[in-house]
This record gives structure tokens, C-alpha cells and sequence, in this order.
């Protein structure tokens, strides 16, 4: 694949698809530290074939944006939440863990050696960045490596769901995300294999979707595909599902902090059933790729629900994403330490 070129990038018509930018971060872990770190240009990476990440899963990744401000500048959002989110996956499969100035350090280099493809103010895109691990040790017997690599690359995208802030469709899946003793608290690659199957089927039904339930009683929301799910109370409480299977996404927690501070709503973590969707009048998916996409309907047992509206997007929901972009796009203060800027 041959290298992208800012020229080649039409930034107001942007997907969400990989590209070979210039350079990626990397470092190895040998011999109990991290060495060789520094910014590479090659995009393929070598491995043994007998590698952890290959044949036991021992891979985990984490996913944060860089946005450009009305002035020009570039700046990060809440990049340290993700560096210690990526550790708790780390302990859970044994992985050497990236401490959080390193972690924030290297992104913070990766994005200025690729500041060019930041995608300009006002049109809604953004820089993706995608940390990742891999055990690259070849090892036979199931047990841990000892070498891993560490790799960060970026690229511009546009909206992970089509249509961006436009009320979609979900539906409901049979299948089960993550065990609640399982991984699924933390962002590693199987979660994301076992889930490749229902996205597929919901997309070809038509959905953006489909949304798990929890897998001991299938009678509670957990998680809408790989963002998290929220609703609005018909009388302003914001809701969002807890259990020990669901991903704790950063967007998700930030969106809960400025419903409570900002917006001054009642919030709550909790059971949300499937079957008491009438309570809430606006819903939506949240996550750092998605941001937010509002939820027009959700479909469970053949009968489809819908919230506020499956054309228009409900006024706290706009709310709530208003505020939130506000902050990471620069044209509103945010609380102590959510913004980080890098210098260009």
C-alpha cells in the first residue's frame, strides 16, 4: 500500500478507513523494558508465526482523536484516560503495561509528525489514533510471551456510523459479547473478533447495529456494537447500563460528568431491561469513535422502539454532544486536564 499524501486526502468527504500515513510510533519490550522507541515509517510489521498475538489472543489496543481548533491549534482528549485503560488490559492478559507519560509522550509525536492530515476546523473530522500490543514472541505452550511490540498510528476519518449525529436504527443480538468474568472490561482484540459475526448480520437487516444484552439473564442492555449505551428519562435523568462485561468508555464517563456539572440532570449507572425502554425519551450510542450516535429506534423481538424520533436528533442528546465537541474542538473550557495540546 502506497503512502497517502496530504494531497490525496479529500478531508469534508472522509470515512472511517485505515490509511498509510508517514509515521507511526513504535517501541519493543525485551528483556523486562521497553527500548528501540521512537517514530517509524514502515506500516507492515514482522512477527513470529508462532506469536501470542496470532495464536492466543494476547493483543489489546486502545482508540483516542486529535482535533484542530478554530485557531489551528491541535489538541488531545483526555489521552491519559486511555493510556490507563490500555494498562487494565494489559494486567488482564499479562501484557508489560506503557506508563502514562510514555503512552501520552508518544501519541503526542505521532500526531505532530503527522500534523499535516489533522483534518481542518469545522467540518466535523478528526485525526484517529489507534495504540496497539502485540505478544510477538514465539510461543507454543499457552502461556505469556516475553517480548511484545507497542505500536501507535494515526489517520483522518469522518463518522464511524453513516450519518453522523442522525438518528440510525440497532436491533438487539442473540449473541453474547463478553462473559461477565470474561475480558469484556477491557479493549482487547477477541472482544472484537466475537463481535464481527452480529454486526454483520445486523448491517445486512439493515441496522448500524446491534446492541448485547447481558449474558446471564439477555434481559438488560449492555453495550451498543463497540460503543456504550445511554438514554434520557422522560424527566431528564441521564442513564447508562453498568455491569462487569461492558467496556468503560472514556466518552461515556466524560458525557456523565457534564450531564451532572454542566447540564445540571440527575445521572445514574445501572440495570437498563430491555423491556422498560418506554421510560426513556431519547437514547444513544457513545464512544470515542462514534462520539455520539443518537438511537431513532431499537428493534428486539421483531418489534421496533422508537425514542424520540428515527429523522431528528433529540435536544438533550444535542445537547450533550454540543457540549462535549465543544470542548475537544477548543471552542469551550472543559474541566482541569481533559484538553492536552500538542505543540507543532
Amino acid at each position: 500500500m502506497a503512502k497517502v499524501k496530504v494531497s490525496d486526502v479529500d478531508f469534508n468527504n472522509l470515512g472511517f478507513e485505515y490509511m498509510d500515513l508517514p509515521y507511526r510510533y513504535q517501541a519493543y519490550y525485551r528483556d523486562g523494558e521497553w527500548q528501540d522507541a521512537g517514530l517509524v515509517s514502515e506500516s507492515t510489521m514482522q512477527m513470529n508465526e508462532c506469536a501470542t498475538a496470532l495464536h492466543y489472543g494476547q493483543t489489546d489496543f486502545e482508540g483516542l482523536k486529535a482535533y484542530r481548533t478554530k485557531e489551528g491549534n491541535i489538541q488531545l482528549f483526555r489521552p491519559d484516560q486511555n493510556a490507563q485503560r490500555m494498562q487494565r488490559s494489559c494486567r488482564r492478559l499479562l501484557m508489560p503495561e506503557v506508563p502514562t507519560e510514555m503512552f501520552v509522550q508518544a501519541v503526542k509525536d505521532v500526531v505532530k509528525a503527522n500534523a499535516d492530515f489533522v483534518p481542518p476546523y469545522g467540518n466535523g473530522a478528526t485525526l484517529y489514533i489507534r495504540p496497539v500490543m502485540i505478544g510477538v514472541e514465539g510461543v507454543i505452550g499457552v502461556h505469556p510471551a516475553s517480548e511484545y511490540l507497542f505500536r501507535i498510528f494515526v489517520m483522518p476519518v469522518g463518522n464511524y456510523f453513516k450519518g453522523g449525529l442522525t438518528p440510525t436504527n440497532f436491533t438487539t443480538s442473540e449473541y453474547d459479547r463478553a462473559a461477565h468474568k470474561g475480558t469484556g472490561q477491557n479493549k482487547v482484540g477477541g472482544n472484537y473478533g466475537a463481535s464481527l459475526m452480529p454486526g454483520e448480520e445486523a448491517h445486512k437487516r439493515g441496522f448500524s447495529d446491534c446492541v448485547y444484552l447481558d449474558p446471564i439473564s439477555h434481559k438488560k442492555i449492555e453495550e451498543v456494537g463497540s460503543a456504550n449505551f445511554f438514554g434520557i428519562t422522560k424527566d431528564d435523568k441521564f442513564v447508562t447500563p453498568k455491569s462487569p462485561s461492558i467496556l468503560p468508555s472514556i466518552t461515556k464517563y466524560s458525557l456523565l460528568y457534564l450531564a451532572e456539572h454542566e447540564l445540571g440532570m440527575q445521572t445514574e449507572e445501572g440495570d437498563v431491561y430491555i423491556d422498560d425502554l418506554d421510560r426513556f425519551k431519547e437514547a444513544g450510542a457513545c464512544g470515542t469513535a462514534a462520539v455520539i450516535s443518537p438511537i431513532g429506534g431499537l428493534e428486539h423481538n421483531g418489534k421496533l422502539h422508537v425514542f424520540y424520533s428515527e429523522t431528528e436528533v433529540g435536544p438533550v442528546t444535542r445537547k450533550l454532544y454540543d457540549t462535549l465537541s465543544g470542548i475537544q474542538f477548543g471552542d469551550r473550557k472543559g474541566p482541569e486536564g481533559w484538553v492536552v495540546p500538542v505543540e507543532v
